[in-house]
């Protein structure tokens, strides 16, 4: 039964909720950015460029392909090697947005605290000795 309480205090614990709700978080975050680069950010560049679809770019370094078959397809022919580079620029552009994002969402969490330390602090109250040692001087001078 040890087990189990042990494993509950560590499910519970402030900590272990907070990652869970970061990661939650995290994975929607990573949807977002994902729609950016793949309904905003690549239509730009793909006009650019000319190519409608980076997925589908790729060298064929050995053997025979159709021209303009689709990469799923270009792989399915026999004794082919493909080089596909257009998969690994959608994924690039999609870290560095996405590291960007986090870069300025740390950057502004900093930021705010920076702001939260530069606030003066209001003087402690007085301990109880002081305040003690204050009611004796305070009696002494009334003498």
């Amino acid at each position: 039964m040890g087990f189990v309480k042990e494993f509950k205090e560590f499910a519970i614990k402030g900590n272990v909720m907070d990652l869970a709700v970061g990661v939650i978080i995290g994975g929607a975050f990573g949807k977002i950015i994902d729609s950016v680069v793949n309904d905003l950010v690549m239509p730009l560049i793909s006009a650019v460029i000319g190519s409608p679809d980076f997925s589908n770019m790729y060298v064929v370094l050995k053997g025979t392909v159709t021209e303009g078959l689709a990469l799923a397809d270009a792989k399915k022919v026999p004794d082919t090697v493909i080089f596909a580079y257009g998969n690994f620029i959608t994924v690039a552009i999609n870290f560095l947005l996405l590291a960007l994002a986090v870069f300025m969402l740390v950057k502004a969490m900093n930021a705010m605290k920076r702001k939260e330390e530069a606030a003066p602090a209001a003087p402690a109250a007085p301990s109880k000795e002081e305040v003690l040692l204050a009611e004796i001087r305070d009696l002494l001078k009334a003498k």
